[in-house]
């Protein structure tokens, strides 16, 4: 499976065995890897190894990662029927991590200085089985600075971090740009073999651990990770297209609602500058209105530049992304980096209702992969 340049190896037998392996799918990722492994290979006050699961990249991807002293690079074989190419490259990478602790981490992430050795710290501390954080987000474009912080913060009001730590609380998710676990409790619950036709395996794989009753711990991690996710609208769509339908049960609903909070928002603001303009009191509430919706986009973590933009502009790109992945669930088939997916007309259902409490419903998506 190995295929590393020399220099890349990590260790003879003889090394001693790290506290934390770090496993990095990647594939076509020759823009990101080197500023990811730039930041890992510098922690300090932790024992680690880097093994980079080359997923077929058709870029410059392997031949950057080769050049980290201390980084193995690992071809994870061909896909097996119905997996996603992510899960079998973590697969793969697990195969050949010797620690008693596991990263997954996205080849998209920049790591703090220190971040994984009080990462480690917490999990150890909190008596997590499971820690993922939820980064910092980068946005640059038009359209990121639109529409991530839509999504986040919606992201946020779906999976409250407090309630998902909460194991009585019905609602279990994780994020797979980085997740700590304890290698017993992983392979205990059969990592993410046990959900590698799953599009959604960080959630997955959240339930499962919930379900065998470990302990999940999840928070916004700005402080210790940060990763742009897309670099352009092309991006945004294919890879939202791939996601919302999953993240959310109603998605019509929710772009419905969405396309009101806006248009109502553009409306108080109109009335809002009337209001001021003639010595209105009602300027006053509008203005209360319109922080009010501030005040749920600003739960996402991003500037305040940012989050004005996305008020202005998110709602009816966010409801269009919804629509077109409701869509793509519905015809069966969604893609992403190269590869479609067969997800039939099923989907999952991320919650339900049952009583006056939440209950995630992760199901199993039996994937085909298109090449």
């Amino acid at each position: 499976m190995e295929n590393s340049h020399p220099a890349a190896k990590l260790a003879s037998p003889k090394v001693a065995i790290p506290d934390v392996s770090i496993i990095i799918p990647a594939r076509n990722e020759e823009t990101n890897i080197a500023n990811c492994l730039k930041s890992l290979t510098s922690q300090t006050g932790v024992a680690l190894e880097i093994i980079v699961a080359d997923d077929g990249s058709t870029d410059r991807t392997r031949e950057i990662a080769l050049g980290f002293a201390g980084v193995r690079v690992i071809s994870p074989g061909p896909l097996l029927d119905g997996w996603t190419g992510k899960n079998n490259a973590l697969v793969a990478g697990t195969k050949e991590a010797r620690a008693q602790w596991l990263l997954f981490t996205d080849a998209d992430t920049i790591h703090k200085p220190g971040s994984l050795a009080r990462a480690m710290a917490e999990a150890k501390s909190e008596g997590a089985e499971l820690l993922s954080y939820s980064p910092e987000q980068v946005v640059v474009t038009f359209a990121e600075r639109a529409v991530m912080p839509v999504i986040f913060s919606e992201l946020a009001a779906q999976y409250p971090p407090e309630e998902v730590r909460d194991p009585n609380s019905g609602i279990v998710a994780a994020n797979g740009q980085y997740i700590l676990v304890r290698r017993e409790a992983y392979d205990a619950v059969g990592g993410h073999a046990a959900v590698a036709t799953e599009i959604l395996e960080d959630v997955a794989l959240a339930k499962l651990f919930r379900n065998a009753g470990k302990r999940v711990y999840f928070r916004y991690g700005g402080d210790a990770v940060r990763t742009r996710m897309y670099r352009s609208w092309e991006q945004v769509r294919e890879g939202w297209t791939k996601n919302l339908a999953l993240l959310f049960l109603h998605p019509e609903k929710l772009a419905v609602q969405g396309l009101f909070l806006w248009f109502v928002a553009w409306s108080a603001l109109g009335v809002a500058g009337w209001g001021a303009a003639s010595g209105h009191f009602l300027w006053i509430a509008c203005v209360a209105f319109w922080s009010l919706v501030y005040q749920r986009i600003s739960i996402a973590h991003f500037a305040t530049a940012n989050n004005s933009i996305a008020i202005a502009f998110g709602p009816p790109m966010f409801a269009y992304l919804l629509l077109r992945s409701k869509k793509a669930y519905a015809n069966g088939q969604v893609s992403w980096k190269g590869r479609a997916y067969d997800v039939g007309a099923a989907r999952s259902e991320p919650v339900k209702r049952k009583g006056a409490e939440l209950v995630p419903e992760i199901e199993s998506h039996r994937l085909r992969t298109g090449n």
